[in-house]
């Protein structure tokens, strides 16, 4: 079925060993060098949140200064800006997605809305010269056709997959080390600290453990000392970060700006229910174990039990019913 599948597209028995040992030998490459690649989280952090923080003091305390742009920057915004796509009435929800990944700089939905428009034609132009300038792998005309479908439908998702899957990682790394956080909270609370002096000292703690939870900590803590609202910076805390814990903190943190209650009693109430929320999430991981072992086992195991069991027997049996003359 799959041997005539490939038939079907044009391929041979020999291009598909090719392509598939030159697919294994760029993921073993791939990985080697990722494996290999020295991160140093920390400084990074720290020139992050200087950035941040000279940022924020600019757009309040005096006129923004203008920025040295790469040209490759300038070109994706006149092409931005020649098609209006800033303006239109995704910009504001593409502009939070991105936030929740972790990038929040001013060319990054330039950037964004850039790769949407071009990724498409730059993958499509690619799958046509190779498949029906260079006639590559010599394909029949539905499988040049199918590829180059593809190919542009990749470009034109490949965007909203990468943030997606950026934003989902930098929000399962917030919810594990937020039980954490909140208890070092208590303790700075209990202290006598302010929430903003709180929240930026608990971002220096969990600059190297949790970097994610450190930088969302450490900009709410400068929005705090910065923005006339107090509130408006906690609840940009709640849009950076799409998780029931984080508004539950946020609520409790504006609730006790308000009325006043005592602000290391709330967060270690908070501190309670997150752990106890991790606790559960651990739990319903290890319930959920057996039934996703059930189909492995089915497949795997309980054919060559039957095998070893009924083989034998199976067989004596066709050699016995052979063996009888008709």
């Amino acid at each position: 079925m799959i041997a005539e599948f490939f038939d079907l597209l044009g391929f041979s028995q020999e291009q598909i060993l090719v392509f598939m040992a030159s697919l294994s030998a760029a993921t073993i490459s791939i990985t080697v060098w990722i494996t290999l690649l020295h991160k140093d989280p920390g400084a990074r952090r720290a020139k992050l949140i200087g950035a941040q923080r000279d940022a924020l003091r600019a757009g309040i305390v005096g006129p923004r200064r203008r920025q040295e742009r790469l040209p490759t920057i300038g070109l994706m915004r006149r092409v931005v800006d020649r098609l209006n796509l800033l303006r239109s009435a995704q910009a504001a929800r593409i502009s939070i997605k991105l936030m929740r990944a972790g990038w929040r700089s001013k060319d990054a939905i330039i950037r964004y809305l850039f790769l949407k428009v071009a990724l498409p034609f730059v993958l499509g132009a690619l799958a046509v010269t190779l498949f029906y300038g260079l006639n590559l792998y010599a394909l029949n005309t539905a499988g040049k056709l199918a590829i180059t479908i593809g190919c542009v439908l990749l470009g034109a998702y490949l965007p909203d997959i990468v943030i997606k899957n950026a934003a989902s990682k930098r929000a399962e790394n917030i919810r594990k080390a937020l039980p954490d956080g909140l208890d070092l909270m208590v303790i700075c609370a209990e202290a006598g600290l302010s929430l903003d002096a709180t929240l930026l000292r608990v971002s220096q703690e969990m600059e190297k453990t949790a970097p994610e939870l450190a930088d969302e900590f450490s900009l709410t803590g400068l929005e705090l000392g910065f923005l006339p609202d107090r509130r408006k910076a906690l609840q940009n805390l709640a849009l950076r970060v799409d998780l029931p814990g984080v508004r539950g903190v946020v609520n409790t943190l504006m609730q006790a700006e308000r009325y006043g209650t005592p602000l290391a009693q709330s967060l270690r109430v908070m501190s309670a229910e997150s752990r106890n929320e991790r606790i559960m999430k651990a739990e319903e991981k290890a319930a959920r174990l057996p039934a996703l072992l059930t189909v492995p086992m089915i497949v795997f195991i309980l054919p060559p039990l039957f095998i070893i069991l009924i083989g034998r027997a199976v067989l004596k049996a066709v050699d016995a019913i052979s063996g009888l003359s008709f």
